[in-house]
């Protein structure tokens, strides 16, 4: 049988903490990517939405200001039958 030195003993169970500790340390690190991951995800969909909406506002407005001209005109043109 061998004989382990007090020595080597504390050694192996100091190995085995920091073993230990690594694989804690590994597995919260996964939890936090995946955490991350589902984040990311969230906010590609969110700023899509956002996209979406901003160009629906902008072609509004561009309908709006085109609109404005043509309006313009027909009021002058009727002022001007009126007169």
């Amino acid at each position: 049988m061998p004989n382990y030195s007090g020595e080597m003993i504390s050694d192996f169970q100091q190995l085995t903490a920091k073993v230990s500790e690594l694989a804690e340390l590994a597995q919260s690190l996964r939890r936090e990517n995946a955490e991350l991951r589902r984040a990311a995800v969230a906010m590609s969909a969110e700023n899509a939405e956002l996209n979406r909406r901003m160009e629906e506002a902008h072609q509004r407005v561009a309908a709006l200001l085109a609109s404005i001209p043509a309006e313009v005109n027909a009021a002058a043109a009727h002022d001007e039958e009126s007169a």
